[in-house]
């Protein structure tokens, strides 16, 4: 059930309930002579344009089933930067390059915040993972821990191993499918090709349907998609009990809680000679750090489930969505499908598997990833304002949200060329990166809060496309066109394929 479908309904259920609450009726007439009473003692205040809102909801009726496409319509009508409210919470749509970077790079500290949800702070064990943590010292050591010892370099030469096996069992799977050319579902199969492989890096193993817990991000993603009324009215956030979304929040977390802590106690335990490695997962590497003490801010049980958890949303759904965009993409575009094919071929020769040094030298490949990142991203780059700041010649007040519009700028024309259509062209003789340098790309973010998994996450794209692109010919099912193939897009956290892409392989490339 999409956003808008849940925002009637429950407000279809408010009104009954208003009916029979004479108390809350009178809270909700009340509480918009309080705003203007608010605004009232700050006239002084230059507030970017908004649109007309509607009393209580504000502009949520504007965002439609993809936020990311009706907030950037709403743009060209008011511009670049708009004050909506969606419920009761202020919040500063960007849309530009240039206030992108003012929010970023020039008043990077004043928005170096993010404003989590209210699942988002279960699942992070009270915002204390790099993602959602408040901005300060605790922040700034698990950035650290992040960086330099969790998703740096040599912890993605050292996973190469398991890409690799992973990426050897998936292409197994899919030369059985070509005995009898029958259909896969890709997104499901990538998807499970994330998880494993960042649950092998964050805990040493794949764990199967026996535990209960094979997929902890689309654990964690299926409670956070859930509609939360605290997320838009804080003051009512005790209805969420009345809707159940805080007993499914509980009950999903408290399972997953439940699974860590087995987890964490099988690693504390002694190891056999036969089982020690120098290859230390990422909860290995927390625990030591744990044990020695030698951080400045101190790492508890619960800190180290936290990073985890958050290893495992960005590590699975962001990086499966975009393997599955990336080959959707190339199927809807049969010659740049040829020309990825041709360059994976001609390097890979007939060597029994895909490695690291042979994608090092697949320059087309990359400006293919580049594309699909550029068109097909995490649209809405969320911040939240610590202090009073000025944005466009507009004041922010403490404590809106600041949306940015990556969808929008990524496909400004001002910048790119025919920017809707599939074009990795572009990207040669580019020296765009992934870093956020430049503002007009940047589908990790940018500044403080840029992802600090860029390295790991593109070189499991990398891995899983190479393959894809070495082993088999791909056609659509039951005779589908090329220009046939569905695009339509679907909002939860990032921006998924609404039609799971579904793929006849065939002619495996077991002669090259």
């Amino acid at each position: 059930m999409d956003l808008v479908t849940l925002i009637q309904q429950f407000f279809l259920d408010l009104v009954l309930i208003i009916s029979f609450h004479p108390f809350i009726f009178s809270f909700l007439l009340l509480w918009p002579l309080f705003y203007l009473l608010k605004l009232s003692r700050n006239p002084k205040l230059r507030l970017p344009p908004s649109p007309p809102k509607l009393p209580i909801i504000g502009n949520l009726h504007q965002l439609g089933k993809l936020p990311h496409q009706s907030l950037w319509a709403l743009s060209e009508k008011y511009g670049p930067i708009m004050l909506l409210y969606f419920g009761s919470i202020p919040t500063a749509i960007v849309s530009s390059e240039e206030l992108a970077q003012e929010v970023l790079k020039k008043n990077d500290i004043a928005f170096a915040e993010r404003h989590p949800s209210r699942a988002a702070k279960v699942f992070s064990y009270g915002c204390t993972n790099s993602v959602f943590s408040p901005y300060g010292e605790y922040w700034r050591q698990l950035k650290k821990i992040s960086v330099v010892e969790l998703l740096n370099q040599s912890r993605v030469e050292m996973f190469q191993f398991a890409r690799e096996e992973e990426a050897a069992k998936m292409v197994e799977k899919i030369q059985f499918s070509c005995l009898n050319e029958a259909a896969i579902n890709l997104k499901e199969m990538l998807f499970n090709f994330s998880n494993n492989i960042i649950s092998r890096s964050a805990l040493g193993k794949v764990y199967g349907k026996e535990s209960g817990h094979e997929n902890l991000g689309e654990q964690q993603m299926d409670a956070m998609g859930a509609f939360c009324l605290e997320d838009l009215f804080p003051c009512l956030g005790w209805m969420d009990f009345l809707t159940g979304f805080r007993q499914k929040v509980k009950c999903t977390f408290e399972a997953i809680d439940h699974f860590l802590d087995q987890v964490i106690e099988e690693h504390k335990l002694p190891k056999n000679e036969g089982e020690k490695s120098n290859q230390k997962n990422f909860l290995d590497i927390l625990l030591d750090l744990q044990k020695d003490g030698n951080l400045s801010i101190n790492l508890t049980q619960d800190n180290i489930k936290a990073i985890i958890l958050g290893l495992f949303v960005g590590g699975t759904h962001i990086v499966a969505a975009t393997m599955e965009w990336a080959m959707a993409e190339l199927m809807k575009n049969p010659s740049e499908m040829r020309k990825a094919q041709e360059e994976v071929r001609r390097v890979v020769g007939k060597k029994q598997k895909v490695t690291d040094t042979d994608i090092s030298q697949m320059e087309y490949l990359k400006c293919i990833i580049k594309e699909t990142l550029r068109l097909h991203t995490n649209s809405l780059l969320v911040r939240h304002a610590r202090t009073k700041a000025n944005l466009g010649g507009y004041d922010i007040c403490p404590g809106t949200r600041v949306l940015i519009n990556v969808y929008a700028i990524q496909r400004d024309a001002k910048f790119w060329d025919k920017p809707e259509e599939f074009h990795p062209e572009r990207f040669s003789n580019n020296e765009v990166s992934f870093r956020g340098d430049c503002l007009q790309y940047f589908p990790f973010g940018s500044g403080r809060r840029m992802c600090s998994g860029i390295s790991f996450g593109v070189a499991e794209v990398e891995c899983v496309l190479a393959n894809l692109l070495y082993w088999f010919d791909w056609k659509l099912p039951n005779g589908t066109a090329a220009e046939d193939l569905d695009m339509s897009e679907s909002f939860a956290i990032t921006v998924v394929k609404k039609i799971p892409l579904q793929l006849v392989p065939v002619s495996p490339v077991s002669s090259l």
